[in-house]
C-alpha cells in the first residue's frame, strides 16, 4: 500500500503508464488530466530520433467516476524528425481506439449494454454523460468488429426467412423493410438485408461458400412468393417447409373476410355491436375444440340467423378442416388429404374467399406437407423477429439501417462477448504523416 497521493490518484483512474497532472470538478462533469509515460518513439519514417514538437489537449468520455460523468482530458504529444520526414502525434489504444472521442474501456463497456443488454443509446449516453453520436460510433465501431467474427455461426441444418417493418420514411410515410435471416434450429440470427424481396437474401446467400449452402436441409418460410424464389434459385436441394402458423392464420383470414363481406351483403353496412355476425367474429377464429357448449350453441345460433346462404358457416368448416392437417402423423395420407382438400375447396359451390384458400393450398401442396417429414416451423424466425422489435421499439424507430443491422446482430446474434476485452475496433479514418517529397504513408 503507498502512501503517495499521485499513486493513489493513478491507481484509481485506473490507467497503466499515465501520470495524473490533475482532477478538477467544475460542477458538470470530473475531468481528469493525464499524460502517457510512454517510451519515446522513433520516426516511422526513417527510425531517426524524434523531439516533441507541441502538445494537443484531447477531451475523451469515461466511464462515470464515484457516481458523476467523468471526462479523460489526455495531453497528447506530437513528434518531429529531426531529419524533416513531417510530425505525427502519439497513440495509445489502451486509452483511446478508432478515432472516437470515447475511451477505449468506456466504448467497450457502451458496447455491452447497447448491444448484450438491449438498452437505448441515449440512455447509455446520458450515464455517461455524452452525445447519442459518441455512443452509437463506439458501438458501431466495437460491435461491428463482434458481428464479423468467422466463428460466430457455423454449419446450419435449417434456414428460415421473414420480414419486419423497420420504419416509415418521407412525408408519405414510406414503409422500408428488412429481411431477418435466421438459424431455425439453433434460433439465431445470421444477418440482416434490407427490403423482403427476393434480391437482399439471394445477395447474401452468393457470398456464402458453397460448402456451407449445401450443409443446408431444410428452408422454412411463410408463403411468400419471394422467398419461395430465393430457395428455389439459391437451395433447391434444401427441403421447404410452409409454417404451420402462417396457413392457419391465412385461413382465419379468409374467414374473416367471408363474414364482413356477407355482412356487408345483408346488412348494407359494416360490423356494428348489435349485428348477429360481428358478434360471432371471435368465435369464429377460436378453435373448435376450445369453444364450451355454452359458446358453441351461440356461435351456430348466430350463424343460423345472420347467414342466410351458409358462406360463413361453410368457410368456417373449411378453417376447421385445414387446422386438420396438422392432425395427420402419416406424410403420404397428409399428402392425399392436402390434394383432396385444395381440389374440394375449389369448387364452385364454395365461396370465393374458400375458393381462393384452395388455389393457395393447392400451389403450396409440396411444402405444407414437407413439415409432417420435417417438423420444422417458422418459430424460431418470428422469435428472432420479437428481438429485433424489441430493439426498434427501445430506439422509438431506427431510420440508418447500419446501426439497425449492427444493434439487432450485438443482441439477437449470439455474438461472443468474451471478445469484447480483446478485440481491435474498425477504423473509420487512417492516421497519417507527412514525408519528403509530399508523399504520405499510414502511421505506425
Amino acid at each position: 500500500m503507498s502512501s503517495d497521493p499521485i499513486a493513489m490518484c493513478e491507481l484509481l483512474v485506473g490507467l497503466g503508464e499515465v501520470t495524473v497532472l490533475a482532477v478538477t470538478d467544475p460542477g458538470d462533469r470530473l475531468r481528469v488530466t493525464i499524460e502517457t509515460r510512454a517510451q519515446r518513439p522513433r520516426c516511422p519514417h526513417c527510425q531517426a530520433p524524434v523531439v516533441v514538437k507541441d502538445r494537443d489537449t484531447v477531451e475523451l468520455t469515461d466511464l462515470p467516476c464515484f457516481g458523476q460523468p467523468a471526462v479523460l482530458v489526455w495531453r497528447k504529444t506530437r513528434w518531429r524528425c529531426r531529419q524533416g520526414c513531417g510530425s505525427f502525434t502519439e497513440q495509445a489504444p489502451g486509452i483511446a481506439a478508432a478515432r472516437l472521442r470515447i475511451t477505449d474501456r468506456a466504448a467497450r463497456w457502451a458496447t455491452v449494454q447497447v448491444g448484450r443488454h438491449g438498452r437505448s443509446v441515449s440512455e447509455v449516453a446520458c450515464d455517461l454523460g455524452c452525445g447519442w453520436h459518441t455512443v452509437m460510433d463506439a458501438v458501431a465501431a466495437y460491435g461491428q468488429v463482434l458481428i464479423d467474427d468467422p466463428g460466430r455461426f457455423g454449419d446450419v441444418a435449417a434456414l428460415g426467412l421473414d420480414e419486419t417493418l423497420r420504419c416509415r420514411l418521407g412525408p408519405w410515410r414510406r414503409q422500408q423493410w428488412t429481411t431477418q435471416i435466421v438459424d431455425v434450429q439453433a434460433g439465431q440470427l445470421l444477418d440482416v438485408v434490407e427490403g423482403r424481396s427476393a434480391q437482399g437474401p439471394i445477395g447474401w446467400l452468393a457470398d456464402r461458400p458453397q460448402e456451407w449452402l449445401d450443409q443446408i436441409e431444410w428452408a422454412t418460410l411463410d408463403l411468400s412468393g419471394p422467398y419461395r424464389k430465393v430457395f428455389d434459385t439459391m437451395l433447391p436441394h434444401a427441403t421447404q417447409v410452409a409454417d404451420p402458423f402462417h396457413l392457419v392464420k391465412l385461413a382465419n383470414s379468409k374467414l374473416d373476410e367471408c363474414r364482413r363481406r356477407v355482412q356487408n351483403d345483408t346488412m348494407g353496412h359494416r360490423g356494428r355491436k348489435n349485428d348477429l355476425l360481428y358478434r360471432a367474429r371471435r368465435l369464429l377464429t377460436r378453435a373448435h375444440e376450445r369453444l364450451d357448449p355454452r359458446g358453441n350453441d351461440k356461435l351456430v345460433g348466430l350463424l343460423r340467423a345472420g347467414d342466410p346462404r351458409g358462406e360463413v358457416k361453410m368457410a368456417w368448416h373449411a378453417k376447421e378442416v385445414v387446422r386438420s392437417i396438422y392432425e395427420i402423423d402419416d406424410c403420404a395420407l397428409a399428402d392425399e388429404f392436402v390434394a383432396q382438400l385444395a381440389a374440394d375447396l375449389q369448387d364452385d359451390s364454395c365461396p370465393p374467399e374458400v375458393n381462393s384458400l384452395g388455389r393457395t393450398i393447392a400451389r403450396w401442396r409440396h411444402q405444407i406437407v414437407a413439415w409432417h417429414r420435417t417438423r420444422v416451423s417458422n418459430g424460431p424466425t418470428e422469435a428472432v423477429n420479437n428481438l429485433v422489435k424489441r430493439i426498434k421499439r427501445v430506439a422509438f424507430g431506427i431510420t440508418n439501417f447500419r446501426n439497425y443491422r449492427i444493434r439487432a446482430l450485438l443482441y439477437a446474434g449470439r455474438p461472443n462477448w468474451d471478445l469484447i476485452a480483446t478485440i481491435r475496433p474498425r477504423s473509420t479514418a487512417k492516421r497519417r504523416i507527412r514525408c519528403p517529397g509530399n508523399r504520405v504513408n499510414s502511421s505506425w
